[in-house]
């Protein structure tokens, strides 16, 4: 009788301790959806400093990244610029269907940093990715999105 005693109370503690993780995966599950993933916004012609961290996105090649949004319309002729001395820089146009627009590793000047020209075909949100190449973690960084003036002749 004492072992069917204590078996009956150990298997209600059992059950109340299942239940209670049960819950506590659903409050973590229910905070970890409430996060949404929405990077800061940028104006073109303002020539923004930040710093790549390894708090950023990982990029699954050793280095990190960080995203910011752009409203750009349709016909827009853009050039972004990243430079970097802490790291080998890397810049991406995204669409918002996550495609990749346009890249660019290292710019025309013979550096690491990056230089990148796109025509824009659809108007909408886009991301510009900025990320350090490789296994480099980062550092400080500017960064420029420029609306260029089509050729009048």
């Amino acid at each position: 009788m004492v072992i069917k005693f204590v078996f009956s109370h150990w298997s209600n503690i059992l059950a109340a301790a299942t239940a209670l993780a049960t819950l506590g995966l659903q409050t973590l599950s229910v905070q970890a959806e409430s996060k949404i993933y929405d990077p800061p916004s940028i104006t073109s012609d303002k020539e923004i400093s930040d710093t790549l961290t390894e708090n950023d996105i990982p990029t699954g090649e050793g280095g990190f990244a960080r995203d910011y949004n752009v409203q750009l319309e349709k016909g827009d002729q853009v050039a972004i610029d990243l430079t970097s001395d802490n790291f080998d820089s890397m810049v991406m146009l995204i669409a918002a269907d996550g495609s990749t627009v346009a890249e660019n590793d290292d710019g025309p000047d013979g550096t690491t940093n990056s230089l990148l020209f796109s025509r824009i075909t659809e108007a909408g949100k886009y991301i510009v990715r900025v990320r350090a190449f490789g296994e480099t973690s980062g550092g400080k960084f500017t960064l420029k999105v420029t609306r260029l003036e089509p050729n009048s002749k």
